[in-house]
């Protein structure tokens, strides 16, 4: 029973990861954003397919092409560029808060004009600790297993603990920022009602003047 528990915890807990495909050109670069708390660990798999103009379907694989995939951080400094085969696994570790691009670029040498082929591509981004390895779990005894999980579910529990310590921060920056709208919204308002006022004066003084000039008043 107690396994059980842990193991629904487990599947709770482990759920956050981005699993997407899209299309690319043969020569195109692809990416996508994550917001990601620093320390973080993130791992993405990959798979490319190829249209197959004969049987107008994508191939299973695409044999020979490989990708260049690059992660940059949120001050746009690489963190990640290598080259990889049509089926991988990539990993890096996040140090900063932030937004994290995530781009994926094939690395066939034609040219862009005969580049034509289309890509399949299928990734799955996982944001975290390492996830459990239940074939290994599965070759331990009893206790060893309920141990591997409570471990395995005390490093979710930190992640998430990040990952609320990062939205309080972007709470807080978003306050100030509110914050500070507001008050320059204040503060414009009344430089803005100082100036109609001294447009006013001005103007009356203007024709009080124009009145005594003419000795109409």
């Amino acid at each position: 029973m107690k396994s059980q528990l842990i193991g629904f915890l487990m599947s709770f807990w482990i759920s956050f990861s981005l699993a997407l495909y899209f299309h690319s050109g043969e020569r195109e670069e692809k990416c996508v954003i994550e917001d990601i708390p620093s320390d973080t660990l993130v791992t993405g798999n990959y798979k490319v397919q190829k249209w197959d103009i004969h049987i107008r379907d994508f191939l299973d694989s695409a044999p020979g092409l490989g990708m260049f995939v690059t992660v940059t951080s949120p001050t746009s400094e690489v963190i990640l560029k290598k080259l990889y085969g049509p089926t991988a696994t990539f990993s890096f570790t996040s140090y900063l808060s932030g937004e994290h691009v995530i781009c994926l670029q094939s690395n066939s040498t034609k040219l862009v004009a005969f580049a034509g082929s289309k890509l399949r591509i299928h990734l799955d981004i996982r944001i975290g600790e390492h996830f459990l390895d239940e074939a290994a779990v599965q070759a331990k005894d009893k206790v060893n297993e309920v141990q591997v999980r409570v471990e395995h579910l005390l490093e979710q529990i930190h992640h998430i603990s990040r990952e609320q310590n990062y939205e309080r921060e972007r709470e807080e920056k978003f306050r100030k920022t509110s914050e500070q709208t507001n008050s320059n919204i204040l503060w414009w308002a009344v430089v803005q009602t100082i100036i109609l006022v001294s447009i006013g004066i001005w103007q009356i003084k203007s024709l009080r003047d124009f009145f005594i000039a003419k000795k109409l008043v």
